[in-house]
């Protein structure tokens, strides 16, 4: 698992991501651990990355991101309005010009073959250099 050291140092980026899915003993941590191994799964190159005080998955740059609040947790994909979303996974920020999220709420089941479909799809993306779409509906 590659890992990009935050500016504060207080453990590597992988570090601190197991740290926080550690520090929610309920559903919210369990969460985002399903999230991060399925990261894992769609690409094992993803570099993993401490931004915004919060998890960033990245490679060829930002994926998505990792929020944990206290009803939800979110996954933030920047350029999510240019991938496609057969599987209606995206559910948040749907108003937006570039980005897409996935909110994910107690008792939730994670579609784990959509999202890592979606998770390679961000990822060839980034590797193609494309940029986000204006906008997409």
């Amino acid at each position: 698992m590659k890992s990009s050291a935050s500016t504060q140092e207080t453990g590597s980026a992988s570090e601190r991501i197991s740290k926080r899915i550690a520090a929610f003993g309920d559903w919210r941590g369990e969460t985002l651990g399903r999230i991060r191994a399925l990261i894992h799964e769609a690409d094992p190159d993803v570099v993993e990355e401490w931004k915004w005080d919060n998890p960033v998955w990245s490679r060829d740059g930002i994926l998505c991101t990792g929020e944990v609040y206290k009803t939800h947790v979110k996954m933030t994909f920047p350029k999510g309005a240019s991938l496609e979303d057969p599987s209606g996974l995206f559910n948040s920020s749907l108003e937006g010009n570039a980005r897409r999220a996935i909110d994910l709420r107690a008792g939730d089941e994670i579609d784990a073959p959509a999202l890592t479909a979606l998770l390679r799809e961000a990822v060839a993306l980034n590797a193609s250099g494309g940029k986000a779409a204006s906008s997409r509906r």
